[in-house]
């Protein structure tokens, strides 16, 4: 294919100047499923975050294609990338999405009585823990204001802000990629990694374990409870317990931080946790002593779409979860132990 002296494709420049939106031929179903693809770069991800067979959107990205009358992605196996055409049209695209989301969350108002749903997906450690509270200072403030809140995985939380299913995600920054285009990021609270032991396994001024520990205390002390959800993850958390207790071992590895601190409240073991998903809602850790360590805070914020960052109520929402956020504080966090008072490996866990 023809290329000018800097690489361009001269079929796409071609393509570019031809490039007509007639609104007759488009759909917005259509743009949705366009503005998918090209933050999602495979079919496979983005069929999963509108809820769409994969079939039943390759038919209408076709039906784009063919409205505008040129190719919109380079396709290779499933990755799909965009051509210049498709990088022109993705801005276009962006501009008429936002202004029909801002149409659509104004007249939500006037339906039934002032009634308005935010619709938030978040991890359970910070739905469980801040939302409480907010949600009764929104009603407080916004009466007419009702919630839907998803539990999900990080990964989770991207694909239904995406899919336009949710309006607000509530997640650790370390999960996602700094640059999800078209959300702003707004940070709330820095949640400490703690060493959450059995309520009997006092660690208060222990230099050396195996010198002064009871051995079956010490045993408990060297039965790791890990929680893992992506393989670098996995490896860091290996490291700062091979660092810090070289001795133990793994006894039970889970996917869900509720399930680890279940079982350190039995006395199986011990689990590097953030300190967040220990609490129940802003009540002290039961049947557990939370030991801070030497590791990176869980930074955690908000996701929001950018034409929602400074509009009523999603503003208020943020202001509130900003104020809970400054005072929250783990209650009965105790100080590092002298045989962990050195920093853990890894930049981030």
């Amino acid at each position: 294919m023809a290329r000018d002296n800097k690489g361009t494709d001269l079929g796409d420049t071609r393509a570019v100047g031809r490039l007509q939106l007639k609104a007759s031929d488009l759909t917005l179903h259509q743009l949705r499923i366009f503005w998918a693809v090209a933050h999602s770069e495979t079919l496979t991800r983005a069929a999963k975050q509108l809820g769409l067979a994969q079939p039943s959107l390759s038919q209408q990205l076709g039906k784009l294609e063919a409205n505008v009358g040129t190719l919109l992605f380079h396709r290779r196996s499933n990755e799909m990338e965009l051509t210049e055409a498709g990088h022109f049209l993705l801005p276009k695209v962006e501009q008429v999405l936002r202004n029909i989301a801002d149409v659509e969350d104004g007249l939500a108002q006037f339906s039934g009585g002032d009634r308005l749903t935010l619709r938030i997906a978040g991890i359970n450690s910070v739905l469980r823990v801040l939302m409480p509270e907010a949600i009764t200072l929104m009603q407080e403030r916004y009466p007419g204001v009702d919630f839907d809140l998803q539990e999900s995985a990080p990964a989770e939380i991207l694909d239904m802000l995406y899919g336009r299913r949710v309006n607000l995600g509530l997640l650790a920054t370390n999960s996602v990629a700094q640059s999800s285009v078209g959300f702003v990021q707004i940070p709330l609270v820095e949640d400490p990694y703690v060493l959450a032991v059995p309520e009997d396994l006092i660690l208060d001024g222990v230099v050396d374990p195996e010198k002064e520990l009871p051995p079956e205390q010490l045993a408990v002390l060297n039965r790791s409870i890990q929680f893992i959800f992506a393989s670098q993850q996995a490896q860091r958390v290996g490291e700062w317990y091979d660092s810090m207790l070289p001795q133990n071992r793994i006894i039970a590895k889970c996917r869900s931080y509720d399930t680890a601190i279940g079982l350190v409240r039995a006395g199986a073991g011990v689990c590097l946790a953030p300190g967040l998903t220990t609490l129940q809602q802003h009540d002290r850790a039961e049947n557990l002593r939370l030991y801070r360590v030497y590791a990176p805070a869980r930074k955690i914020a908000a996701l929001i779409p950018s034409q929602y960052r400074h509009a009523e109520p999603y503003k208020g929402l943020i202001e509130i979860l900003q104020t809970i956020s400054r005072r929250h504080t783990i209650p009965g966090l105790l100080e590092t132990p002298p045989f962990l008072a050195k920093e853990g490996p890894g930049a981030s866990l």
